[in-house]
């Protein structure tokens, strides 16, 4: 998967399961303060994330640093990313 296809996919996740528009949903937007989202959304983020992406974002220590819509695609893209090429090292 692309960084297009993370940021589409990203942004229609989020849009659909908070209702945000998508017109927001910029690489610098801040999660609190442009796209109106708490804590409590957070966690809801997480786990719809998981379910698109097919990988754990829970308990990874650079997950405590996402702060904008940027960081989120730059850390989903990492991942994803390394859990291809451990799918590929053991076959």
């Amino acid at each position: 998967m692309d960084q297009t296809e993370i940021i589409k996919t990203v942004n229609s996740v989020l849009a659909r399961e908070f209702e945000l528009d998508e017109a927001l949903m910029v690489p610098t937007a801040k999660f609190g303060e442009d796209l109106g989202l708490d804590s409590l959304d957070a966690v809801d983020m997480v786990v719809v994330l998981e379910q698109a992406f097919k990988v754990r974002l829970r308990g990874t220590y650079a997950a405590d640093k996402i702060r904008t819509l940027g960081d989120l695609y730059e850390f989903i893209e990492d991942l994803t990313q390394n859990s291809k090429l451990k799918t590929q090292s053991h076959n």
